[in-house]
């Protein structure tokens, strides 16, 4: 290991997508100085991963960007549903779902919603807000190397344009390079699960008349089921540009040279069904849908995130999501261990939580595609009941990990339920504070929270006496209809209901959102309580 080091900085980025930059806004919203190194030269330009669920947006509520990804999703604000059909012109035509959120019930859950915004318009949007926010970000540097010892993580990386190498010095290196990540190969990582599913290519075109064929029908993605040139068609701009994934089969011997710009027309005109349509091939990607998840989320101190802890079928962007969840998830465990309110145990929950999420969320995302009949997936669709959308959008919790009393052992239930549970995601509600409104959401980022019921004063004294006393920056508020307590519920809420508690009860929820701990009602010693729970789900000595 070379003596030589040329930069220091608490964490290292490797991998510059939408997880990669995901990880730096959340660090720097926590105000911690991190570099970021992506080998590419910029950021993508392939129109992909576009389905933004409501979890994720919930984050990026937080982090201050939801408008910006609204904005920049806007020409496709109004499509909605899958529709699967023989052509776009022939008579078999049918609406697996016509709207994400029909009647808009999902306002009574989340502050959010989905948001359809595709990967070369949001990558953008997130590189310019994490660099507002102090993010060190090179796009033409790739990592070679980086060895570990107890103390930290000496990287060495390359400007591709100059060939200068630099040797960085940092705390933890965070790993989201992609599915054939380097970093993981490098530790000897394997992947578990059912491995390689189907093969697509992705073919970006420009139609002038394919929105006529179209119409009025908004859809996030057509699946197409002629027989003789299967695929999904995606609007880009629902007028002139588009996306077609063809079915790839390279265990036949097909080859990506294969995929010629006049065959790449053919297929598209054949499976549209608009047999003298006009198509100019402006860019081609090959995809590879597989379900594997890493053997474990990292080793001492490099981290895995996104595809490079785990792959996924694309069929309801599970993938991208989960990845954008796992940054935000190792974001703040990091943070905490930095500014030293947490103990170095706590990084190890970060495996435990997400790990297990992953492996069931890979499983309902191949179950999705069979469901679907995703072209190149020959699979028929189970027969067993799986879980509902929201069950795994909103539902998924941490049994194990840096939370206390946690009952249910899945990592995915059967149903989504509002009410909250320890280990799950805390649930919304709008108050208003300061005369201000806002849903209980916004109040988790940056540190703990311990909120107590209408009755709950000996919890809430409790808390300011311990987050004096340990240096744990726990914020503290009261929930109660007066101005006497600091956060008030809007008419109608039920907030003992929906957190699982009594008025004179506390919940405790992480810097994430997720619920740590929570006592039902009042309790003799809270005082000793409350620092003997903080200990354990921050993993201090």
């Amino acid at each position: 290991m070379t003596s030589k080091i040329d930069e220091r900085v608490p964490v290292l980025i490797v991998g510059g997508s939408l997880v990669g930059l995901s990880t730096s806004l959340f660090l720097g919203r926590l105000g911690i100085e991190h570099l970021l190194v992506e080998r590419h030269a910029r950021t993508s330009h392939h129109p992909r991963g576009r389905g933004n669920n409501v979890r994720t947006m919930e984050l990026f509520r937080t982090a201050g960007v939801e408008p910006l990804i609204r904005e920049a999703a806007s020409v496709l604000a109004e499509n909605h549903g899958i529709l699967q059909a023989d052509t776009l012109t022939g008579a078999d035509q049918e609406w697996l779902f016509r709207k994400i959120d029909p009647g808009g019930a999902l306002a009574r859950f989340s502050p959010a919603g989905w948001c359809l915004c595709s990967q070369n318009d949001l990558e953008p949007v997130l590189l310019r807000s994490a660099r507002d926010l102090g993010g060190d970000i090179r796009f033409g540097t790739e990592l070679l190397s980086a060895e570990q010892d107890a103390d930290g993580v000496t990287a060495v990386i390359k400007n591709r344009e100059t060939g200068l190498t630099r040797t960085v010095r940092a705390d933890y290196l965070v790993a989201a390079d992609g599915p054939r990540s380097p970093v993981r190969e490098r530790l000897g990582i394997g992947m578990t699960g059912a491995g390689d599913l189907f093969h697509n290519v992705s073919i970006t075109f420009r139609a002038k008349r394919l929105a006529d064929a179209v119409g009025d029908r908004r859809f996030i993605v057509c699946y197409l089921t002629n027989p003789q040139s299967p695929g999904a068609l995606l609007p880009v701009d629902n007028a002139e540009e588009w996306v077609f994934h063809a079915p790839w089969r390279p265990d036949s011997g097909e080859t990506l040279e294969d995929f010629t710009d006049e065959r790449c027309a053919s297929l598209i005109r054949t499976a549209t069904g608009v047999p003298d349509l006009e198509v100019e091939v402006t860019g081609k990607a090959p995809w590879h849908a597989a379900e594997r998840v890493a053997e474990r989320y990292g080793e001492g101190r490099i981290f895995l995130a996104g595809d490079s802890a785990h792959e996924m079928s694309p069929t309801g962007a599970f993938g991208s999501n989960t990845g954008i969840q796992d940054a935000h998830n190792l974001a703040w465990k990091l943070a905490a261990v930095l500014r030293g309110w947490a103990g170095q145990g706590l990084l190890a929950t970060y495996d435990a939580e997400r790990r297990p999420v992953a492996t069931a969320t890979g499983v309902r995302a191949s179950a999705r595609s069979a469901e679907h009949s995703h072209p190149g997936y020959d699979v028929s669709p189970g027969t067993g009941r799986q879980a509902g959308m929201l069950a795994v959008v909103l539902g998924y919790r941490y049994p194990e990990g840096a939370v206390v009393g946690a009952t249910d052992r899945t990592a995915i239930p059967q149903d989504f339920s509002p009410t909250a549970e320890t280990g799950g995601r805390a649930p919304h509600m709008w108050l208003r504070r300061d005369g201000r409104r806002m849903s209980t959401l916004d109040l988790y980022e940056r540190t703990p929270v311990l909120l107590s019921g209408p009755e709950g004063d000996d919890w809430h004294e409790a808390g300011l006496r311990v987050a004096k006393r340990t240096g744990i920056p726990l914020a503290c508020y009261r929930v109660g209809p007066d101005d006497a307590h600091e956060l008030a519920p809007e008419e109608g809420a039920d907030w003992a209901g929906l957190h699982g508690a009594a008025t004179d009860g506390a919940v405790l929820v992480r810097p994430d959102g997720f619920i740590a701990w929570r006592a039902q009602t009042a309790q003799p010693t809270p005082e000793r309580v409350l620092e003997e729970t903080l200990a354990n789900v921050l993993r201090r000595a």
